[in-house]
């Protein structure tokens, strides 16, 4: 991995992510605008560190010596622009651990830009979202002509700071779905379901998960719907927040919460890490016929798997030159469906199989709140 540059590396994730290469041998460089962080991190893991801002005229000039790029900066809204387009400049294989479906959407519309460059675009290399999408794709496999995919995802413990004032970003934004192949805008939690994360039903409400994106790319299924679990009484907190859209947009109010993010988040700690876990949920359904596939996918804490998944992800793109396909991808497109299966904690079951033709499948109670 000495040809590997990890932006955003003194983050909280970019950290875990940077120890995990070193730990394997790797001597990835790390960079970052903050020069003293990322002098000091240098020194720490014995290896090189380079400071630039992605406004730099010379951005090209640094994304150039390497193979790919693996960026841990967020809000990856604001900082995928620049990275993508020096990669694309350079012929640079570019990875992200984004999350924002916005984000997934616009590197999938320089898909035909990254093909003629001849570079790989993989982002979601991280919790989100190679277990959604890998399962996905393993659910699409077991019913190739399903039309309809649902996800639920389960997990708990600690926010990073990074991940925390993407949250602030996004407040009162309201919510996304994909109907018909088309990316729909819905209120905040505007649907609920009862969804089976391994301890009986659980309340779950909607939410813009990169999946809404991903999953069509990995399964050609083109009405997708990502949900989360949460107490009932969230659903009406998280509907409120759209109508405090107006203060949330305010910058004097964004600020503070943002200060106060910097001042008392960083990110789980080592216990957390060693002992969090997550649950994903999926179903798909073929609407023709009424026949379902359900799985669970059982994961580590979601910090620990991302440290795990992307630099496993970013030794596949340098290993694997010419043999995973050029142009925007996913987790599941680019390693196929059972690359979750290789990191370390995960288990999959498959809960309820396709039935035989001709049988039904029960419905799933849904409610649009």
């Amino acid at each position: 991995m000495d040809s590997l540059l990890i932006y955003g590396s003194y983050g909280y994730t970019g950290r875990l992510i940077a120890r995990e290469a070193v730990a394997r041998g790797g001597s990835p460089v790390v960079a970052g605008r903050d020069g003293r962080a990322v002098a000091a991190q240098a020194d720490d893991l014995g290896v090189e560190g380079q400071t630039f801002d992605l406004e730099s005229a010379d951005l090209d000039a640094s994304i150039a010596p390497f193979d790919a790029v693996l960026n841990c900066a967020g809000p990856f809204a604001e900082t995928v622009g620049p990275l993508v387009e020096a990669c694309l400049e350079t012929q640079t294989d570019y990875l992200d651990i984004t999350g924002e479906f916005s984000v997934f959407e616009r590197l999938r519309q320089r898909g035909p830009a990254a093909r003629e460059a001849e570079i790989t675009l993989l982002p979601g290399v991280g919790f989100d979202v190679v277990p959604s999408d890998c399962l996905a794709a393993f659910l699409a496999d077991q019913l190739p002509d399903a039309d309809r995919l649902a996800l639920g995802i389960k997990g708990g413990g600690s926010l990073s700071r990074g991940t925390a004032r993407t949250l602030v970003d996004q407040l009162g934004s309201g919510g996304v779905v994909r109907r018909n192949g088309r990316l729909i805008q819905v209120p905040t939690a505007f649907r609920t379901r009862e969804v089976d994360f391994g301890d009986g039903p659980e309340h779950a409400v909607t939410i813009p998960w990169g999946d809404v994106v991903t999953a069509p790319h990995s399964t050609g299924i083109e009405s997708v719907e990502v949900y989360a679990a949460a107490p009932s009484w969230a659903s009406r907190a998280l509907s409120a927040a759209d109508s405090l859209a107006w203060l949330f947009e305010r910058r004097p109010v964004e600020g503070v919460l943002k200060r106060l993010i910097d001042a008392r988040l960083d990110g789980p700690n080592e216990r957390e890490l060693a002992t969090g876990s997550a649950v994903v949920w999926g179903e798909v359904i073929d609407e023709a016929t009424g026949r379902r596939a359900r799985a669970r996918l059982r994961t580590p804490n979601p910090y620990a798997l991302t440290a795990e998944s992307a630099v496993t992800a970013a030794q596949r793109v340098l290993r694997d030159v010419g043999r995973i396909p050029n142009g925007f991808q996913t987790p599941a497109s680019a390693f196929g469906s059972e690359f979750v299966l290789e990191l370390s904690g995960t288990e999959r079951e498959l809960v309820d199989a396709p039935a035989e033709s001709g049988e039904m499948n029960r419905p799933v109670a849904e409610s649009d709140d």
